[in-house]
């Protein structure tokens, strides 16, 4: 529509980067000539998302397709988004105010040729991440795409261009200057979309590391006992748990990033390297972190447990059985599972405890796992009860033998709460 009007209109960005290495396109970005009045003339339905800057969305067929007009940016005065810009008929000068030379190609498909103006498909064969121009001006432009720059690199298996990469260490402190809830959501991306491990020792080599998660960056060096971790310090163990990630989601992720950030304040040496309490301050430590990268209150409270319950494995040859279920149905237990299972395997290998878990949890039906509540207050109460705080011990008792085992139907609850919580006569007024 856009070439039927005599417009250009190409293909742009991450689309064109994706086509040219083989793989399946997000989503496509076009860009074109036409100023934002002539393509809402052409496509009466599109919405103006950045219309300022230029960007309208047209949706065909469940799609949705940003088509943004050629142009030049005038300065970042907020570190995120140009002051204003100027629209203009030159596709070179559109591509040069991008980021990084794999992201500036364009994709003719009248002709099916690539117009590449910044080195992009040079950039692409010899697999290097390099900013477009003067890296420091292009950072300075928005911080974030020192983030950016270790997503890509460690997604596509990339190295960063040495003089981008120099000026990402020189710049890290500026990613304080980055809204919060842009530099999560850039992390959860980095753990997320393929190349953790990389992406973390990047961001480590770029100086990022320290700046964003000083906790994790001390996990490097902090020995552990050898028996347990032949592989190395907790700064390695986590890192082959990170490698190890298939596809996980941002909770997992974070979970595995963050299980053992207790140990570097719980580290001492006495008969051996212990740390005491790790659990419990690596629990309190993860919550400040996820709190502090504004997580939302439910995805903190699901990493969170995974923190705390990461070393309970080991106790199931010996749980009780309503121990074993009230384990299994924690929220998401199948992340509980996984985070163990890389656990293991970056450590001692050892999966005899992950295999009894996986076995419950795959074997026990749901209503054996959570029962149907056999007695309520109410029940109590006809039973001759007192309501009172003692009836929550009573209910949570008669759900600890059903859990066991040991009673299954209405008239064992009634008579088990008579044996153990004998009723009392109810207390007269005071006079």
């Amino acid at each position: 529509t856009l070439r039927a009007g005599r417009h250009a209109a190409y293909l742009a960005g991450g689309c064109v980067r994706d086509m040219l290495l083989g793989r399946e396109p997000k989503d496509y970005d076009v860009v074109t000539d036409a100023p934002p009045a002539r393509v809402e003339e052409l496509f009466p339905d599109a919405l103006g998302v950045g219309a300022q800057f230029g960007v309208m969305l047209v949706r065909r067929e469940g799609a949705q397709v940003e088509v943004a007009t050629f142009r030049s940016d005038h300065a970042y005065l907020d570190g995120r988004r140009p002051s204003a810009v100027t629209f203009t008929s030159s596709a070179e000068q559109d591509v040069r105010r991008r980021d990084f030379t794999i992201n500036g190609l364009l994709w003719d498909p009248a002709t099916e040729q690539v117009l590449d103006y910044v080195g992009g498909r040079a950039d692409l064969q010899a697999r290097l991440v390099r900013a477009i121009g003067d890296p420091l001006e292009r950072i300075a432009e928005d911080g974030l795409r020192m983030m950016r720059a270790v997503r890509f690199a460690a997604r596509l298996n990339f190295e960063i261009e040495p003089a981008t990469l120099d000026a990402i260490s020189r710049q890290s402190a500026a990613i304080e200057r980055v809204a919060v809830e842009r530099v999560r959501d850039e992390l959860v991306r980095i753990l997320t979309e393929g190349g953790a491990r990389r992406g973390l020792e990047l961001l480590d080599r770029g100086g990022l590391l320290g700046q964003l998660l000083p906790e994790v960056s001390a996990m490097k060096g902090v020995e552990q006992p050898p028996e347990f971790h032949p592989e190395g310090d907790v700064w390695t163990h986590t890192m082959l748990m990170l490698e190890m990630m298939e596809q996980p989601s941002p909770t997992l992720a974070m979970g595995v990033l963050l299980h053992d950030v207790g140990k570097p304040p719980t580290f001492r040496v006495a008969e051996r390297i212990r740390f005491d309490g790790h659990v419990e301050v690596g629990v309190a430590m993860a919550s400040q972190i996820l709190s502090r990268l504004r997580f939302a209150r439910r995805q903190i409270e699901r990493i969170v447990d995974l923190v705390r319950h990461h070393l309970r494995f080991k106790d199931a040859p010996q749980m009780r059985q309503s121990t074993l279920k009230k384990f299994l149905r924690l929220e998401g237990f199948e992340e509980h599972l996984e985070l163990h299972r890389v656990d293991c395997l970056s450590s001692h290998r050892n999966l005899e405890n992950y295999e009894i878990v996986y076995r419950a949890w795959k074997s026990l039906p749901a209503e054996v796992i959570r029962p149907p509540r056999l007695l309520t207050g109410h029940d109590l109460i006809a039973a001759g009860y007192v309501p009172g705080p003692q009836f929550q011990k009573i209910l949570e008792a008669v759900e600890e033998a059903q859990l066991e085992s040991s009673v299954a139907s209405r008239e064992d609850a009634l008579a088990l709460v008579r044996r153990r919580f004998p009723a009392l006569p109810e207390e007269p007024p005071a006079s």
